[in-house]
């Protein structure tokens, strides 16, 4: 992108839409309430608005990224495709059985989460394949011909087809794809080799349906979208979010959606990474709160921590295990039914609850005046005087005092014989305790120290709670970026365009084949750098190779940086991480390896505005002492006691806890 042309970037949330442009006149950001029943209707006002006050045109951007809660909505929601899934004989139901784990071990009554795919549209075939790949039953097409055949009178939308061992030899997950592709020409086709080649069926499979879920919701929407950008005169590519904080074309992210479920919170880690490199923090805990929800993810300068798998839609909210496995590459964060919009209620035990259900954008909450009439964690800030109405929300709602004053008193006071300023006092409390638990069990499972964070607060709620957050915590500063209300939307604009893959092939260390290893590499990096290659010169492209190994008989791997494609090296790196994750390696117990990665990367747009659009009013160098609320377009600071406020370069507001 030429640097005389702007970049955009739009973060749709589950109550509002995020805007953020950035040019040679400086950073432009807005907030418009999102339109859930029509997602880029949000996006297009918003764009439009942030182009008013930008003083420019469509054909003034040069650069449009975006990500979207979309199909994390459809998969929660259950609004997805209707789905069949196609597997080998013996094997309809592994989304049910699942990883035979127990994740309460002592509940009888345990519950399962549900398959996205119904008994009565799973389907299987007579094949297998052995783990090495070799042919152990031939495919039955007349199987699948069949299969077809039902799936045509079942008016099927989208089918997942995943084999037994597909990972290592994918040949019959593509005959049976072309079986029924010419049957069915227009339903959308999902192939487990295709979006987790690796190795453990179940999340395989999970991860494959999930996909073939949302792929025909996306194709829709991407292709609405598209329309509406061309019809208003834009010229700029598009590029799309993925979880693992890089960017990719329409085009695949089409055939691969399930990389877009965690978009937003990938820009919002990307973002406070951009802020620790310039600030030169080693130690980070991003701390994003938003209408909906709250996610706290653990970064610094050299970036944020990764992961393969998360989970969706858990039965059990904070119980790991509960939850549906999407096995794609994502940034690791711990993300909290807590928002501005989390809902407070008294219940049977006359206990105030808040959360996890949210009034998100509509209704919204009560002081919106859009219907909504139960009382909300904004609602309580309303009226404890800590967000100002004449800037709330970059004017995207007046919030009213006397409507949130009502909420409180029907739904939480009367009912707790309270004050409706400690009624609200509770809520606010309940909301910073729950996200202080969840961020404190997430650094203490990552092995961090506590104490040597630095909170990077954004998200429209994030600067509000951040304080009080971080004094449960302990911990002693808290950075507010400017640009902090949409900071998700402004990391979308540092992130590169990227995309990798991870293949199983398991090999012990003592049996290495090294050809083999490099055969297989080759041919995931060609792939990988084929979709970067879509948006950017390959001359410009990065490659970057690992390897997933652990000891015999471990659980779970650690990925270990391929220095030379030898055992000895393998095995020398592998030690050398374990030790410093573990404190000691094992002695002499066997090594091996499950899987291999490869991750393309293209550098963004070598782009940064000279001057910040916001926060004018700030100038470096003041300072304020508590209690303090420092109001701008779209977010607001509050600095609770304890804690004074200075400005610094940049426009970012840096609180620090008084010396005790």
């Amino acid at each position: 992108m030429s640097s005389s042309r702007a970049a955009l970037a739009v973060d749709i949330g589950g109550t509002f839409t995020d805007v953020a442009l950035e040019s040679g006149r400086g950073r432009f950001t807005r907030k418009v309430l999102t339109t859930p029943q029509e997602p880029e209707a949000g996006f297009i006002a918003g764009v439009q608005a942030v182009l008013r006050l930008a003083n420019l045109a469509p054909k003034d951007v040069g650069l449009i990224v975006h990500g979207t809660t979309l199909l994390t909505n459809a998969l929660l929601e259950r609004k997805g495709a209707r789905v069949a899934f196609i597997t080998t004989e013996g094997h309809r139901d592994t989304l049910e059985i699942g990883a035979e784990s127990r994740f309460h071990l002592y509940d009888l009554d345990i519950d399962k989460p549900r398959p996205l795919v119904p008994r009565e549209l799973r389907f299987t075939v007579r094949e297998r394949l052995s783990s090495a790949g070799d042919l152990l039953l031939p495919l039955h097409e007349q199987d699948v011909e069949a299969i077809a055949a039902r799936l045509v009178e079942a008016k099927i939308d989208s089918v997942a087809i995943g084999f037994l061992h597909s990972y290592v030899n994918p040949a019959h997950e593509r005959r049976a794809a072309e079986i029924i592709r010419a049957r069915l020409p227009d339903a959308h086709l999902t192939l487990s080799s295709d979006i987790s080649p690796e190795m453990r069926e179940f999340d395989r499979f999970s991860t494959t349906c999930a996909n073939a879920y949302v792929k025909p919701v996306a194709a829709r929407y991407i292709a609405r979208l598209e329309e509406k950008l061309t019809a208003l005169g834009f010229t700029a590519p598009l590029f799309l979010m993925h979880s693992g904080g890089g960017m990719i074309t329409p085009d695949t992210a089409r055939e691969q959606p399930i990389r877009l479920l965690e978009s937003g919170p990938a820009g919002g880690a990307l973002f406070a990474t951009s802020i620790a490199a310039e600030m030169k923090l080693d130690q980070a805990m991003a701390f994003d709160m938003g209408g909906t929800t709250a996610k706290v993810c653990l970064t610094g300068r050299h970036g944020p921590e990764t992961a393969r798998q998360f989970e969706l839609d858990r039965v059990y909210r904070f119980l790991k295990g509960s939850g549906l496995p999407v096995r794609i590459p994502v940034i690791e964060m711990v993300e909290i039914g807590a928002g501005g919009g989390s809902i407070a209620h008294v219940d049977r035990m006359r206990r105030l609850q808040v959360g996890p259900e949210s009034a998100s954008s509509v209704p919204g909450p009560a002081c919106y005046g859009r219907g909504g009439t139960r009382p909300t964690v904004t609602d309580a800030d309303l009226v404890l005087e800590r967000i100002d109405p004449e800037s709330f929300g970059d004017g995207a709602v007046r919030p009213s005092r006397d409507k949130a004053r009502d909420a409180l008193e029907s739904d939480v006071a009367k009912p707790l014989e309270l004050e409706v300023r400690r009624a609200a006092s509770g809520v606010c409390e309940i909301v910073d305790e729950r996200m202080a638990n969840a961020a404190r069990a997430h650094v203490q499972e990552s092995g961090r120290d506590l104490g040597a964070q630095t909170v990077i607060a954004f998200g429209g709620a994030g600067p509000l709670h951040a304080g009080e957050v971080a004094t449960r915590l302990g911990i002693d500063t808290i950075v507010v970026p400017a640009g902090a209300g949409v900071g998700s939307a402004i990391g979308f604009l540092r992130a590169p365009i990227a995309f990798e893959i991870v293949r199983s092939l398991p090999a012990r260390l003592s049996a290495f084949n090294a050809a083999r290893v490099e055969q297989l590499l080759g041919e995931i990096t060609e792939q990988a750098v084929a979709v970067v290659a879509r948006a950017a010169s390959r001359a410009s492209i990065t490659i970057r190779t690992s390897a997933f190994m652990r000891y015999v008989g471990q659980g779970y791997e650690l990925e270990v940086p391929i220095e030379k494609m030898t055992a000895t090296s393998l095995r020398e790196t592998f030690e050398r991480e374990y030790t410093a994750r573990y404190g000691q390696p094992l002695g002499a117990l066997e090594v091996e390896v499950l899987g291999w990665r490869v991750s393309a990367s293209a550098p963004p747009a070598a782009y940064r505005p000279p001057a910040q659009g916001d926060r004018q009013a700030l100038r470096a160098g003041q300072v304020m002492d508590d209690p303090a609320v420092i109001a701008v377009s779209e977010s607001t600071t509050f600095v609770p006691a304890g804690f004074s406020a200075r400005v610094v370069e940049g426009g970012h507001i840096v609180m620090q806890r008084h010396k005790r």
